[in-house]
């Protein structure tokens, strides 16, 4: 099995590059102080389940049914009532989730469960650390979440997984899960009916997959800034457009933000004294269309800092440091509300920057437009082609990102017996904002890819010697088109450079 020494405690905040650390083996670690915390809220839930008022004193998924059932007695046995909570569950459908949207919830769930307010046992939380140092990765189906009392079904398949039952990923193969637990040297998970449900009782699916795409988002919109100041440099565009006064009477402060960047990116640029007065918007308007996606990113940014470290469970146990044991509150806290409309922002976002990474190269393959390069940037017109494939991909991959852009958390169905009679649909938004985060990332590839052969086919080189950095490294990712090639491996090959570049 492969070793890790990367190492993350439980304590402290979370953030959105643990998620992603942790699609690789990952040594989590349970210090003393969150241990304390655990045994603190079992001692309150064995409290307040077998203390004053006995055993007939009513705690949802430990004495009761679920859902819709909540009235009705569950199982006596805790054994019995940790498998009455995850056998109903198992109607999820599709192809297994990404790897690492799983291993990314799990986290989160650990992370959740360790704070201590579920009431479930430290063994639980050991477990579940244990997984992460190994490449164990449960097979988790796509469809069956509403994302209203957390991700059930999705995460009753992971939970079973960690149980020895289902099926599970271990080193890249898909096998059955008791199989890959013996084979990763892991024990598998006992569960009463409490650890069940807090297990299963949360948003982390939602979450994770919200985070990861908003973190490739992030990633393509710096790109996109970059790529559209090269983009204005390759053409000799006047920067007036980027004018600090101009875009402080905007008013927004993402224009003015991320004017501020384009304006660094293009310093030293010398304007070629031969375009029109006015850019088309797609070069004109680029700040105030980044600047708007960067005020909506802000506001994800928030909500995915919030998901990251709150406890999305139910029911919640809260001791109170006195005489009394403390309370157990039954409530809301699984409802996925503001990752759905965070996802929903997120997916618009995505749309308009995959339509200007789209409109920019469409501008730099047409000769009208140009500034009289040959058609699609092909050497040799007619003889080749250059990037007219790749310009029918782009248009096929924003078609994509629209068709599935319809916002998910209005589309609210009632189910469980009008238990759950609104539902958010955040799971379903999270995992369409991830796809089309991927689609948004080859955009940016494909425009990338359009700069450097421009280049080659007779548009200057970069006078701002930020934009000829970016140049460069373009150049010596991927060799210019001549003649015609299969273009996809070069597409993800300027994708993965560009998204691994950070803030400069």
């Amino acid at each position: 099995m492969p070793t890790t020494t990367d190492s993350l405690p439980l304590t402290g905040p979370l953030d959105s590059a643990a998620l992603r650390r942790a699609a690789r083996p990952l040594t989590v670690t349970v210090d003393e102080e969150t241990r304390a915390r655990l045994d603190r809220g079992r001692h309150l839930f064995h409290a307040l389940r077998h203390g004053e008022g006995g055993p007939d004193r009513a705690i949802y998924g430990a004495t009761t049914g679920f859902g819709a059932l909540v009235g009705y007695a569950g199982r006596a046995d805790a054994a019995d009532q940790c498998d009455n909570t995850l056998a109903h569950l198992g109607a999820g459908q599709g192809p297994d989730l990404p790897g690492d949207v799983v291993r990314a919830a799990l986290l989160l769930r650990t992370r959740s469960l360790a704070q201590g307010l579920s009431g479930v046992s430290a063994e639980v939380v050991d477990r579940l650390a244990a997984m992460f140092a190994t490449t164990f990765t449960p097979a988790v189906p796509r469809y069956g979440s509403v994302g209203a009392s957390g991700d059930l079904i999705p995460l009753a398949y992971a939970t079973q997984a960690l149980r020895g039952r289902g099926h599970a990923h271990l080193d890249g193969r898909r096998m059955p899960a008791g199989e890959a637990l013996t084979a990763a040297g892991l024990t598998p998970l006992a569960l009463d009916g409490r650890d069940a449900l807090a297990l299963v009782n949360g948003t982390s699916v939602t979450t994770a997959a919200l985070a990861l795409a908003r973190d490739t988002v992030r990633a393509a919109h710096r790109a996109l800034t970059d790529l559209g100041c090269l983009l204005a440099d390759l053409l000799g565009c006047d920067p007036g457009f980027l004018d600090e006064d101009l875009l402080r009477a905007y008013g927004h402060p993402g224009a003015v933000d991320t004017g501020a960047r384009m304006r660094r990116t293009l310093s030293g640029v010398v304007p070629s004294g031969d375009r029109p007065l006015q850019e088309p918007y797609s070069i004109r308007c680029a700040p105030q269309l980044l600047g708007a996606a960067e005020d909506a990113l802000r506001y994800v940014d928030a909500v995915v800092a919030a998901d990251l470290n709150g406890v999305s469970d139910n029911p919640l146990f809260f001791p109170d440091g006195g005489e009394d044991a403390g309370k157990v509150v039954h409530g809301g806290n699984f409802f996925g509300q503001p990752a759905a409309f965070a996802a929903d922002l997120l997916a618009s976002v995505t749309a308009q920057l995959g339509n200007l990474a789209e409109r920019q190269l469409d501008l730099l393959v047409d000769p009208a437009r140009n500034g009289g390069l040959p058609p699609m940037l092909a050497t040799v017109p007619g003889a080749q082609h250059g990037l007219q494939g790749v310009q029918l991909a782009t248009t096929a991959f924003v078609a994509e990102i629209r068709r599935t852009a319809t916002p998910a958390a209005m589309q609210s169905l009632p189910t469980n017996l009008h238990n759950q009679d609104v539902v958010p649909f955040g799971t379903q938004a999270a995992l369409r904002s991830y796809d089309q985060a991927e689609l948004l990332g080859l955009l940016c590839g494909s425009l990338a890819l359009g700069l450097r052969q421009a280049v080659h086919v007779g548009a200057r080189r970069p006078t701002a010697p930020r934009c000829a950095e970016l140049l460069a490294a373009l150049t010596e990712a991927v060799a210019p088109v001549d003649p015609d090639r299969p273009l996809d491996t070069d597409v993800r090959t300027a994708t993965a450079l560009l998204l691994s570049r950070g803030p400069r």
